[in-house]
């Protein structure tokens, strides 16, 4: 193992959605409150929510948060291969950043041997750059169909040569069983690197819990490093996935008193968190709907970002919920499309070199005079924006796209782009129709900008003859970044006050 600076540990869990991103973001918070340079990386990580980094490289959007709660700006050593699945067998594969292709679970495990030479780099980058670096692993390291060509459990934790703190959801039932069985199941080598667990999503009473604590302990030979309840009030960017919590069981009713916005939940939806802003808004009444679950009578519907446009457009016209939004869209609920979903509202969708779908070229919902081509270039760029919706001046947010959509009607752009990754450029983006009820955008985290976002919920209020007005101006319009990095601050606590920490530090 090549000599480094920093001290190293790791998260796994006995599967996914145990909340192993989550418990990596407090402890990176942590360790930066107690005077840390920290860093977080994940050697693998599957995801269709990603982050553009400001160098342009895209990462997957947890090992952003976990760098935002660490203080530090996110890079693609962070997470140097990043798998967005397009389709049930293929993904295509970013590696430092940037796609190398789209493969099958066959093809992308011959690369194996250069993809382990590219992990060890970039670990060693972060490691010689800072004083701790916190790895999260992926779902779990008992899947023994999976050891031969491990990437991001064990393996990786022999590369790194750390500690491993298991993680388990008891909200889910048989956390106990899972430990056990995780363990089990590891190989003797594999099993010494577990250290100690965490149960995770606790409710109830401490003390009844107890007693399976201690029979826990016993069984397993290592302890238990905490217990963390669990929460509510703390707006923490989910997993990589839609959270389950989130996924819709119904359509649910209207509320009058609020704007009330249904997101379109696809097959292969992408950067939900999108939409997190929206869904903290007081004001606002967000759902994820699916087919059967009904549009009931939304103020605006958002198409979401897509990572196989073509094939969700196909799911929703297949469903019925396709000539739903096109008939609430000509009742006129007003309808955003971002990425994907702006290229749905479209006439039509062209992909000649199958790069997202077997099907060359399908009809979009036809809202807007747009066609979209996709391309084999893919644009990942933070940017810089005028509004031209609202005029509330400049805006951030990134793009990440491989369409290209020309319109077949002279009808205003949304924004007017002065800016990729840094560099100065004078761009249209997105388009307006004619009522300015219906736009479209390629830029995600839109509604990040705060004067941006109160214009937007208070188009739908003067609508709705709802009383309020813009932020106070006792906040700044750096409000949601403020108001998140607060969220960091009190999921730190949370976890400071239900896990051992001296146990955790002498873990390194």
């Amino acid at each position: 193992m090549d000599k480094r600076k920093a001290r190293v540990i790791m998260v796994q869990g006995t599967g996914s959605y145990v909340g192993k991103s989550v418990i990596v973001s407090a402890l990176c918070r942590i360790f930066r409150q107690d005077g840390f340079r920290v860093a977080p990386f994940k050697s693998q990580n599957m995801a269709l929510n990603s982050f553009v980094t400001c160098s342009g490289g895209e990462i997957g959007r947890a090992q952003a948060t976990q760098a935002e709660a660490a203080g530090i700006e996110p890079n693609v050593e962070m997470n140097p291969i990043l798998l967005k699945p397009s389709g049930d067998v293929r993904a295509q594969v970013i590696v430092r950043g940037r796609p190398i292709g789209n493969m099958s679970g066959k093809e992308y495990y011959r690369c194996r041997p250069k993809l382990i030479k590219i992990i060890r780099e970039s670990f060693a980058r972060l490691s010689n750059d800072y004083d701790i670096v916190v790895i999260e692993g992926a779902g779990s390291p008992a899947e023994v169909n999976l050891r031969k060509n491990d990437l991001v459990n064990m393996k990786m934790a022999q590369i790194a040569d750390c500690p491993v703190i298991l993680a388990g959801d008891i909200n889910a039932g048989g956390v106990f069983a899972w430990v056990v069985g995780t363990l089990e199941l590891l190989t003797p080598l594999e099993r010494k690197r577990i250290k100690g667990v965490i149960i995770n999503k606790f409710r109830g009473d401490l003390e009844i819990l107890k007693p399976g604590l201690d029979f826990l302990e016993q069984k397993i030979r290592r302890p238990v490093l905490g217990v963390i309840p669990y929460f509510h009030d703390i707006n923490i960017p989910e997993e990589d996935s839609l959270a389950r919590e989130k996924r819709p069981l119904s359509g649910g009713s209207p509320l009058r008193d609020k704007v009330n916005i249904a997101v379109i939940y696809l097959p292969h939806i992408s950067n939900f968190t999108d939409f997190d802003p929206l869904e903290r808004e007081p004001e606002v009444n967000l759902r994820y709907v699916t087919p059967g679950a009904g549009l009931g009578e939304p103020d605006c519907i958002i198409i979401p970002g897509s990572k196989n446009t073509i094939d969700d457009l196909l799911y929703l016209e297949k469903s019925g919920l396709a000539q739903e939004i096109i008939g609430r869209i000509r009742q006129g609920t007003a309808a955003i499309g971002i990425c994907g979903g702006y290229q749905m509202l479209g006439k039509r969708i062209k992909d000649p070199g199958h790069l997202e779908s077997r099907r060359q070229a399908v009809n979009g919902l036809g809202i807007l005079p747009a066609a979209t081509a996709i391309e084999n270039r893919k644009l990942t760029h933070q940017v810089e924006a005028v509004d031209l919706l609202f005029g509330t001046g400049k805006i951030s947010g990134y793009e990440i796209h491989m369409g290209r959509t020309c319109l077949s009607a002279a009808l205003s752009p949304a924004f007017r782009i002065s800016a990729r990754s840094g560099r100065a450029v004078n761009l249209e983006d997105g388009v307006i129709s004619r009522d300015r009820k219906v736009w479209g955008s390629y830029i995600h985290g839109l509604f990040d900008n705060d004067r941006f976002r109160r214009r937007f919920i208070d188009s739908f209020r003067k609508n709705k003859r709802q009383r309020g007005g813009p932020l106070s101006a006792k906040k700044s319009f750096n409000y949601f970044a403020e108001a998140k990095d607060g969220e960091y601050d009190k999921l730190a606590a949370l976890v400071r006050r239900n896990v051992d920490l001296e146990k955790i530090y002498a873990l390194f």
